[in-house]
């Protein structure tokens, strides 16, 4: 079916007639075990094999050295032919449908929607031999495309499809109740406010957990959560009096301390205000989860305590969980997961959904700008950028804004280990060098799997809410195919926000 036609290699950057050849990129975006890529510049007959991209699975990609000119390209999907629908397609004399693409001297064009075209294309050149034939004044006016046309043809969210959805989902979550996200099996971990700060902080580190519920004997009830945030404030504080952060120091101030301190400090810093969330913010297990999302994105905590309080005397309340977004989305994902259908939305590609942080683009509306900072810059800076952003991660990438790790307030737990807190300055500690305090090293080639969760773009929003309803999955770095370039980000509570409306 494909004769034999030009060979071209993927490394060599001089074709055998001298003619210089342009190394291109390839995306296959849509999964599968195995994936191929086979075109008119291989006659047909040699199969290239691509690779995941790190930290995007379902992403397949390759790098081939092609010769300026037309081709035509396809893939093998799992031993199965087959082609982009999202991308400018052909018919061949087999009935086959084939993409293309047009390859020139100075860059290599790839026909996606994100592209800006030049209107004065040469004309294409049909490799001799190739059974594909093209109406080259076809192909002329597909490529002679402007980038306002594309940007029209991306799929829009339309208000009926988003009332819909939302209108199913708020009776899903309503009419569903906490008590669903109580674990068969687990812990719930609750500190003593009399406990030492420095012995609450080895403890969050060791546990591996970022929020724990604050129980107070005397008043047999619980008052608050202790989070990562707090250690940041902590370390903040004390590093603004000029000194660095003392085990003595730790020991002698209590949760409760600490708490109050923070209280008063809330209160100069916002004098304007006549509220506080100076009291515990917890939901019953009868609530329904609409409330509890609602009660989680206000208070903007990590975790809800689910408390069952008895109307018995002399008993105290009892605390069942802690819940999340996380194991919110999990249950919209679950019940509508065979009946997607219900929520049109699920299918938009969160390109164009207004959700997340982004990098503004030329020609886009003004967005909120999405701190990033480099592996050098200081420990003091990334708390900073955490707080003045109100954000719960910083992306760190390098000098092409290509992503290599994520610095999140729950990494603050890291310098408890070997009480690394006893001794640094955090205007000289640099974010690699706090990175490499964790589990997991820090890597000048990007983060592990774990720590860095990434999407596309194109990504559907179905698929977004399946990865982030993950455990221990809290956002997607939105990056570029191949090169990792960050463009946006996306959290859990930005998307429970979307959803709830």
């Amino acid at each position: 079916m494909f004769p034999s036609g030009m060979d071209y290699g993927r490394e060599s950057g001089v074709a055998a007639t001298g003619t210089v050849l342009i190394p291109t990129r390839f995306v296959w975006p849509y999964g599968g075990r195995s994936v191929y890529l086979s075109g008119s510049f291989t006659g047909w007959t040699e199969h290239f094999q691509m690779s995941p991209v790190e930290g995007c699975p379902t992403v397949f990609q390759t790098i081939c050295s092609l010769p300026p000119g037309f081709h035509q390209y396809k893939f093998i999907v799992d031993g199965e032919w087959r082609h982009d629908e999202r991308q400018p397609c052909v018919n061949g004399n087999f009935g086959t449908v084939n993409s293309v693409m047009l390859s020139r001297d100075s860059a290599t064009v790839m026909l996606t929607r994100d592209s800006v075209y030049n209107p004065t294309i040469p004309s294409p050149q049909i490799p001799s031999g190739s059974s594909m034939d093209v109406d080259n004044a076809a192909f002329q006016r597909m490529v002679r495309v402007s980038n306002d046309t594309i940007n029209n043809a991306l799929p829009r969210i339309s208000e009926a499809d988003l009332e819909v959805s939302r209108h199913r989902l708020s009776a899903f979550l309503s009419t569903h109740t906490a008590y669903e996200l109580l674990p068969e099996s687990g812990k719930v971990i609750a500190l003593d406010v009399d406990l030492p700060v420095k012995q609450a902080f080895h403890i969050l580190h060791e546990q591996g957990i970022t929020v724990a519920p604050l129980w107070d004997f005397c008043k047999g009830q619980f008052i608050g959560v202790l989070s990562a945030m707090d250690f940041i404030l902590i370390m903040r504080e004390l590093g603004d009096r000029g000194s660095s952060l003392t085990e003595e120091e730790l020991e002698t101030h209590t949760i409760s301390a600490w708490k109050q301190a923070k209280l008063f400090l809330n209160r100069q810093a916002n004098e304007h205000r006549s509220e506080f969330p100076g009291q515990l913010v917890q939901a019953g297990p009868d609530e329904n989860l609409k409330d509890v999302s609602i009660k989680i994105l206000q208070s903007g905590v990590a975790a809800l305590p689910i408390i069952h309080s008895s109307s018995e005397e002399g008993l105290y309340p009892q605390l069942l969980c802690l819940a999340s977004l996380s194991e919110i989305l999990k249950c919209i994902c679950r019940y509508f997961r065979n009946s997607s259908g219900l929520l049109p939305i699920l299918q938009l590609p969160i390109c164009s959904i207004p959700l997340g942080t982004w990098v503004p683009r030329i020609g886009e509306p003004n967005r909120r700008p999405l701190a990033m900072l480099r592996p050098s810059s200081s420990l003091n800076a990334a708390f900073n950028s955490l707080m003045q952003a109100q954000v719960s991660s910083i992306p760190i990438v390098d000098d092409n804004d290509s992503l290599l790790d994520v610095y999140s307030r729950s990494d603050i737990t890291s310098l408890a280990k070997d009480k690394v807190y006893t001794h640094i300055n955090l205007q000289e500690m640099t974010i690699h060098q706090a990175l490499q305090l964790g589990q997991e090293p820090y890597s000048p080639r990007g983060g592990s799997s774990q720590r860095c969760h990434m999407c596309l773009r194109s990504d559907t929003l179905h698929k977004v809410m399946e990865r982030l309803a993950t455990p221990g999955v809290r956002r997607l770095i939105i990056v570029e195919a191949g090169s990792k370039r960050v463009e946006g980000i996306i959290s859990l509570s930005d998307v429970v926000r979307f959803l709830v409306g």
